[in-house]
Formats: structure tokens, C-alpha cells, sequence
């Protein structure tokens, strides 16, 4: 990989999810041999605090630090499936407080911004993740936390981007056909994030300008 270098991002705790699987599937990334070989070893995990906050003490030094690319993870406690994230919006709800106990100050995250930003990664990160075993959906909603929060402010960078939302672990036992199909798609999940990392980093040297002449 040339110039940058590959940003996982997770989140923490927030009401109602104390163990987060979005931190604990960016850490794992951060530690696979595979992941480490394809960016050159040039990889930095941050697992964000889940409160608005975060988005300038946390995010936007990440941001500032210069990645070529950047692979976003968070939950979606409703989900089933895996969520390609295709869009960002401007918008944000005051109805749920964050980890610090804030709710959003304002409806709309940046005054001045568009009312949505899209990532072109999302199209072909679809297949990819089905590819590897994932059973990933295509989704319009990111909703309105620090996910959307934070895949909006990521998208403003023109990197490429992209935001997935796994599902929670769940807190009863699945039936056992059932439990052996979320099994086999939680052990493909770090492989297909691999292959989505692969794209977005093709992406990156696609965007990189040559050198002079």
C-alpha cells in the first residue's frame, strides 16, 4: 500500500450495550497476520467512545493522522444480518443519550453540510462480504447515533469509506440449526472484512495521485 494507512474503527459501551462487538471485532482486526500482510503493516485500530464528543476529541485526530482508507464497525442491536452502510445522513436524534449521558444538541450535524453523503464502496462490498460466508444486506439507514454521526464525518474526508453494522451477540441461546449458522457467519466475518479492507485500499491507490514527472 502506498501513502496512509488502513483506520478500523469500533465504538465502547453505550445504554443498553455494556460489551460492544464493533470494539471487539476492530481489535481483532488489528491482530490478523492477513489484515497486517495486506496493508503493509501500516493498520491503526480506534475504538471511538460512543458519545458526541468523541467525534472531535477521538475521531478527529484519527482522521488528521492521514489514512489512505477507512473501514468503520459498529452494532446494530436490531439487526440480523450484517449492514453495508451505503449512506450517511445530516441528522441526528435527541431522543437517545450517549455513553456521557448527552443527547444530541441539534437535529442536524453540520449546519452548513449536505443533507446525506454516500460511499461508492458500499456496491461492491456487498458480494464481497457474501463471498466470504457473510450474509450481508444493503442498507439506506445508519440511523441517527454517533454511527450515522461518525460515517458522515468520515465520508467529508473523500476517502474512501465505508461503515458496517453487525449484529449483537445474542444474550440466548439460538435454536441449534440456528446457533450453527450465526456460528460459521461470526467465524467468516474477519476474512470478509479483510476482502472489504482489500477494496477500499484498491480504491485508495485508484484515487493517489502519480508521481511527478
Amino acid at each position: 500500500m502506498s501513502g496512509g494507512h488502513l483506520l478500523v474503527t469500533g465504538f465502547g459501551p453505550f445504554p443498553g450495550m455494556p460489551a460492544n462487538p464493533s470494539g471487539v471485532l476492530a481489535r481483532r482486526l488489528g491482530g490478523m497476520p492477513r489484515l497486517k500482510a495486506l496493508t503493509g503493516g501500516r493498520l491503526r485500530v480506534r475504538v471511538l467512545t460512543t458519545a458526541y464528543a468523541a467525534i472531535p476529541t477521538e475521531l478527529e485526530p484519527a482522521l488528521a493522522a492521514g489514512p489512505a482508507a477507512i473501514l468503520m464497525i459498529g452494532v446494530a442491536t436490531r439487526a440480523r444480518h450484517v449492514r453495508v452502510e451505503a449512506r450517511a445522513r445530516n441528522r441526528a436524534s435527541r431522543l437517545f443519550p450517549d455513553a456521557s449521558g448527552r443527547i444530541a444538541g441539534t437535529l442536524a450535524l453540520d449546519p452548513e453540510g449536505p443533507a446525506e453523503r454516500r460511499s461508492p464502496v458500499a456496491a461492491p462490498a456487498l458480494p464481497a462480504l457474501r463471498r466470504n460466508g457473510v450474509a450481508a444486506i444493503r442498507s439506506q439507514e445508519a440511523g441517527r447515533y454517533l454511527c450515522n454521526a461518525a460515517y458522515y464525518r468520515a465520508l467529508a474526508t473523500g476517502l474512501p469509506v465505508l461503515f458496517l453494522h453487525i449484529p449483537p451477540v445474542p444474550r440466548k441461546p439460538r435454536p441449534v440449526g440456528q446457533g450453527r449458522r450465526q456460528n460459521r457467519a461470526d467465524a467468516c466475518l474477519p476474512m470478509a472484512c479483510c476482502a472489504v479492507a482489500r477494496l477500499l485500499l484498491l480504491r485508495a491507490r485508484l484515487r493517489a495521485p502519480g508521481p511527478a514527472a
